[in-house]
């Protein structure tokens, strides 16, 4: 059983080619594969698949509207082993992977997901790095939410970017006073707007190089250095803050994480992603520690 470990800005992932759909990955499975002490430790899991693989070994009821059969697919779990619908970095991380491989040739192609079709372009892709653009989709708006840490309030809004959100933009909040929020506890929500969890983004207002700082906290993971849709969902907050409107108008910013930066465009209610992926390593894994799970 092969795999692959890779980040994106170090929000990091077990790629499992898994062609033939073999694999049976259950929650208890996946979470042993991401735990860091009993695993290869990772804050997911992608299996990579066509989507008419998947479907027709039942993994998929159906596909995406906008994914051909033939369309490679990244079924993502994240740590827990419950399945999502969406996570940007590892998109750039599974893009790379198939060009490393040799499975895929093409710079430009659709990566299936289950909120579905992610356009990708690969403008580079060596060993171990590679820099990949994801057509994020639309951006929708849930509506004004709060956050609670530490027994404060961060007012921000509901974002979904294919996967819910609620980015909280503190126009008073520091790069500095960032880095020294608590979020080893699950922040508070509203689980009337978010009945399926929500993953939370404190970040600070938009500075004059046109950046932001963000942290994350993601539902069924914890905090992670990175999360890709939540950037795409922290650049709609803090361009909001700034008096832009999502649904109409054309802008980019950067987007700062623990682990590293990435560029995020919206453009009439679409957003892009643009960032890197690392390769780290190749392996196996023993069949007896698999099976035996």
């Amino acid at each position: 059983m092969e795999f692959s470990k890779g980040h994106g800005t170090e929000n990091d992932f077990v790629v499992l080619p898994d062609l033939d759909v073999r694999l049976e990955l259950t929650a208890q499975r996946v979470a042993a594969l991401c735990d860091r002490q009993r695993g290869l430790g990772a804050d997911g899991v992608l299996r990579v698949a066509r989507a008419g693989a998947l479907r027709d070994a039942g993994v998929l009821e159906t596909i995406p509207e906008g994914i051909a059969d033939t369309d490679w697919f990244m079924d993502y779990r994240n740590a827990d082993g419950s399945v999502a619908e969406m996570c940007g970095n590892g998109v750039r991380v599974f893009a790379h992977y198939l060009a490393v491989s040799g499975l895929e040739s093409a710079e430009s192609y659709v990566v299936g997901s289950r909120a579905g079709a992610r356009p990708v372009t690969v403008h580079t892709a060596t060993e171990a790095h590679g820099d990949v653009t994801v057509a994020m989709g639309r951006v929708r708006e849930l509506g004004a939410s709060t956050a609670t840490i530490g027994g404060w309030g961060y007012h921000g809004i509901g974002i979904d970017v294919g996967n819910p959100h609620l980015a909280c933009v503190d126009p008073n909040l520091s790069a500095e006073a960032l880095a020294k929020l608590d979020l080893t506890v699950s922040p508070g929500y509203d689980p009337d707007l978010f009945p399926l969890g929500v993953n939370i983004e404190i970040l600070t207002p938009l500075g004059p190089d046109g950046a932001a700082d963000m942290r994350v906290y993601e539902r069924g993971v914890g905090e992670t250095r990175s999360c890709g849709t939540g950037t795409v969902a922290a650049a709609a907050a803090v361009l909001t803050a700034d008096g832009f409107d999502i649904a109409a108008d054309t802008g980019e910013v950067t987007i700062r994480v623990p682990g590293g930066a990435v560029r995020v465009g919206l453009d009439g209610g679409a957003a892009w992603l643009r960032g890197p992926s690392v390769l780290v390593a190749t392996g196996r894994i023993a069949e007896q520690w698999w099976t035996g799970l």
